[in-house]
């Protein structure tokens, strides 16, 4: 067990003894921490109250619904370890996380995946899709239970404005802790650099870094937008976050308060989602704003560029290949629009 893991288990235990001090109501209700690592404006935390209101509206008097934000729990790598082991319950993870313990999870971080917000949505409610990949990880402890909008993965960088994947080559960028991400980055020209989520606003300050690859939401939500001022809508990626569960802990919760939660994970879904498209028009006139400039460059290239990693994932992964195949009729269905402005 690595130094940082064991900071964050002991920073739990505090946790845990704090809660035991509570009143005698309290200690009589089952205590559920969810972690996740956004701010408290941010829809995913909005979408979470809403679970916690749902379930401690059925079970409130069984159940102590608590939501962590803002990494409290620790990052998103460590709290996917603690909800491994059962020392929380509920985290919410990117999915790029994920395909380090299933491999399987590399079908949803492969870049232009989804033709058009349409498809990809689609895609994420058809449980003959996402059922299996979410349980492909039960034997490792956790399960998915649902899935979070993160909208589309676009470049934004300090100094340089990124019209062409040429225009990418030596910066350093900031990506997901994912071996697709690296492999994705390395194919546009520029060099990786793979951290958590929390140390990006530093490592931009510094000069670490000179850029990251994300939602508008980091524009604004996470001051990303204080450095970085230009933005490249080349949304090379279109990845959900995914909340996943302590399997143990979900297979012995009694049948009919899982139904209440697996109520309150479809409710969580749908608030976040509903929270997200009016969050993002809000960043982005934050973002402009702050003086950050939204580039509009061709997709082209930047998909052309990528494209053997495509080809290449899917040859060496056979488990992919039924979950692209499905992935491509929905993208037939539901096209790119014309103007994505």
């Amino acid at each position: 067990m690595n130094k940082k893991l064991k900071t964050i288990i002991l920073s739990l235990l505090m946790v845990l003894i704090l809660a035991s001090c509570s009143s005698n109501e309290k200690e009589s209700k089952i205590i559920v921490r969810v972690g996740h690592n956004q701010s408290q404006k941010h829809p995913t935390h909005l979408g979470l109250l809403e679970f916690e209101k749902y379930v401690e509206g059925k079970l409130g008097d069984k159940y102590d619904i608590q939501v962590f934000p803002s990494e409290l729990l620790g990052s998103q790598t460590d709290m996917v370890q603690l909800t491994q082991t059962g020392a929380i319950d509920i985290c919410v993870a990117s999915n790029a996380i994920l395909e380090t313990f299933d491999d399987v999870y590399e079908i949803f971080n492969l870049p232009y995946l989804f033709a058009s917000e349409e498809s990809y949505h689609k895609v994420m409610d058809d449980k003959s899709i996402t059922d299996p990949i979410f349980s492909s990880t039960k034997e490792g402890g956790f399960v998915g239970v649902t899935w979070l909008d993160a909208g589309s993965r676009s470049f934004y960088t300090k100094n340089t404005r990124i019209e062409k994947p040429e225009d990418l080559k030596g910066l350093k960028i900031r990506v997901q802790q994912s071996p697709t991400n690296v492999k994705m980055m390395d194919m546009f020209g520029a060099s990786a650099s793979p951290m958590g989520f929390g140390e990006v606003y530093t490592a931009l300050q510094s000069g670490i870094i000179d850029g990251a690859e994300n939602n508008e939401m980091s524009l604004t939500d996470n001051g990303h937008g204080e450095i970085c001022k230009y933005y490249s809508y080349d949304m090379h990626q279109m990845v959900p976050d995914i909340v996943i569960a302590n399997y143990d802990w979900l297979e012995n919760m009694p049948k009919e308060d899982r139904k209440v939660f697996e109520e309150g994970f479809e409710v969580l879904s749908k608030a976040q989602r509903k929270e997200w498209k009016s969050a993002v028009e809000n960043a982005k006139q934050k973002a402009a704003e702050m003086g950050v400039e939204f580039i509009y460059p061709d997709q082209k290239p930047f998909s052309d560029a990528v494209e053997p990693l495509k080809e290449e994932v899917i040859s060496r992964n056979e488990k992919l290949k039924p979950y692209y195949e499905k992935i491509k009729e929905y993208n037939e269905k539901y096209p790119a629009k014309e103007d994505n402005k």
